[in-house]
């Protein structure tokens, strides 16, 4: 931790307060205020590995949330763990947190807190998580509601919108098609899964506007603004000490973003 305030304040206090009286007043002042510092930049910057035990017994629970669990889904949890090139100590951890996560009645809530805690105010932290879980989701196709609502449950608490899930989801080239209840993927008045309208896959491609999480009839400023603000939160170049794969699971949405945009400014004849 560093001490500047600390320094900084007991000196002013010395010279203002004329004496020791004054400079341990500031001192103090400083202390406080280096330790808020501190605190604010533990709490930016998520521990390396610590979102290992807590991702990987949400992504059990995913895949066992349907009543089975796959060979698919358990050939997506191998390749995040080779892909995120876990140490053995780490592996062993990811292997035992899916195992935990598989087994009946597991509760997600509190391994969706440690995420939450884990990813903290870092937002550009959180869409890689979410990134990762929707591959769980998404291995068998188009995902059953108990499988959305973990990851709905795990947006929230991650402070992202359906909006900004549904542009995820548009980057998977799936289409959340939105309820008549205001839910996107539910109808009103179905009283749970009756009236669920699952994503599906877009055979056309990606919906650039989906993508941007923006309507079609969208003037063109609000286009701009949506590219931007989502372009900033996607940037690889934010994300500190992640695993290499989300880094690179946050180019491909940095580049999908960018290909979105180019594409209705194409069609819409504006640079």
């Amino acid at each position: 931790m560093s001490y500047t305030y600390t320094i900084w304040f007991a000196i002013a206090g010395l010279l203002l307060g004329h004496g020791v009286v004054g400079a341990a007043v500031g001192g103090i002042i400083g202390f406080v205020l280096d330790n808020l510092r501190f605190s604010q930049r533990r709490s930016a910057t998520p521990e390396a590995g610590g979102f290992v035990g807590p991702l990987f017994a949400l992504l059990g629970a995913v895949a066992k949330s349907d009543g089975r669990v796959s060979e698919a889904e358990i050939a997506v949890a191998e390749r995040m763990m080779t892909r995120m090139g876990l140490s053995a100590e780490l592996r062993q951890q990811a292997v035992a947190s899916f195992n935990r996560g598989k087994q009946p009645e597991f509760d997600v809530t509190p391994m969706i807190d440690e995420l939450r805690q884990w990813v903290g105010l870092r937002r550009d932290h959180a869409f890689p998580v979410l990134d990762v879980v929707i591959e769980t989701v998404l291995a068998e196709g188009n995902p059953p509601p108990e499988k959305m609502a973990i990851l709905r449950q795990l947006a929230f608490a991650l402070r992202v919108s359906d909006m900004e899930l549904m542009a995820l989801m548009a980057m998977k080239g799936y289409a959340w098609n939105a309820g008549t209840g205001g839910q996107r993927g539910y109808s009103r008045g179905t009283g749970g899964s009756g009236g669920y309208v699952p994503p599906t896959r877009n055979t056309q491609g990606p919906d650039p506007y989906a993508i941007l999480g923006i309507a079609r009839d969208a003037d063109d400023r609000a286009v701009k603004r949506a590219y931007r603000k989502l372009i900033s939160e996607h940037h690889p170049d934010r994300l500190g000490d992640l695993p290499e794969d989300m880094r690179k699971r946050a180019e491909s949405r940095a580049s999908e973003i960018n290909a979105a945009y180019d594409r209705i400014k194409e069609e819409r004849g504006f640079k």
